[in-house]
């Protein structure tokens, strides 16, 4: 049986893997900064952590789900930031290296400025402008140097099974009439469902490399929780606001890139590989949350 070691595996694409692999068998090692029901505590930036966990386990694949995502804080938690986003990623690769697993890590489209005006495909120059996307360039290039046996997969806009943008609109409908949303910001939002799924298929394959892993499509924030309560059948107005409005609003916000929409140019290259559209990967996840 096929052992799989998932980090972050409360997290959103952490669930949304464990989902996606119940069909098969694999035995789960799931590990998580909180020890839990059948959840092992691993501290990814302690190496010699990571290193006894699995040489003790023997993963044939490494998952690492597990990531500091909030903006805005890693702007003022640098080193943490750091240490989770790149140093984590660094040696659980020198691990799967060491014992010979393939090592799949999950990035995102923060490594680009933001400046563009065509879909990155994986052969642009990043050049991130927060500490996020910083840090998290950093763990792309610790994974390509210690990892013999890699997929990088670069996603954008991730909604799941846990707290996500889609949630929080929901939630803000409940008890606003209004909401203002910034307007000048597009990419293309991803199902941790779908992502699951692009890992699943790429896998158990030799295909190694970097990968960009959206949802197809683009759409701007606004628009998208424009979508969001019109198929969750809310009557919330949107109010369209610019990104130098909404940081007047919230100065302590880091900058975000005004345009992310990342080109899935090397699944679609390599192995014909084509993940959903936005908009129905958005009505999956809502009929499976509204019922």
């Amino acid at each position: 049986m096929k052992k799989i070691l998932v980090t972050g595996c409360n997290g959103q694409l952490g669930r949304a893997i464990r989902k996606e692999y119940e069909n098969d068998q694999v035995e789960f090692i799931n590990t998580d900064v909180v020890e839990g029901d059948g959840v092992v505590s691993l501290d990814i930036t302690d190496i010699h952590a990571v290193l006894k966990l699995v040489e003790e386990t023997k993963p044939e694949v490494i998952i690492n789900c597990a990531a500091h995502t909030n903006v805005d804080k890693c702007e003022q938690q640098w080193d943490l930031a750091y240490k989770i986003n790149a140093i984590g990623p660094r040696n659980l690769s020198i691990a799967a290296t060491r014992t010979g697993a393939k090592m799949i890590h999950v990035s995102t489209d923060y490594v680009f400025e933001g400046n563009g005006t065509r879909p990155y495909t994986e052969f642009d120059d990043p050049n991130p402008v927060s500490a996020y996307g910083k840090t998290k360039l950093e763990g792309e290039r610790f994974v390509k140097e210690f990892a013999d046996r890699h997929f990088i997969l670069r996603t954008a806009w991730l909604y799941g099974d846990g707290k996500n943008f889609v949630k929080t609109m929901l939630g803000l409908s409940e008890n606003h009439d209004e909401v203002s949303v910034v307007c000048d910001q597009v990419g293309s939002p991803t199902s941790a469902v779908e992502l699951a799924k692009t890992i699943h298929y790429l896998e158990p394959t030799e295909n190694y490399g970097l990968f960009h892993a959206t949802c197809e499509g683009d759409t701007n924030w606004a628009d998208f929780t424009e979508e969001i309560f019109k198929k969750a059948g809310k009557t919330t107005k949107v109010h369209h606001v610019t990104s130098k409005q909404y940081k007047e609003m919230n100065p302590a916000s880091a900058d975000r890139p005004a345009y992310s929409i990342l080109d899935n140019y090397m699944l679609r290259l390599t192995c014909d590989y084509k993940m959903a559209d936005w908009h129905d990967a958005l009505d999956v996840y809502l009929k499976d949350l509204l019922g």
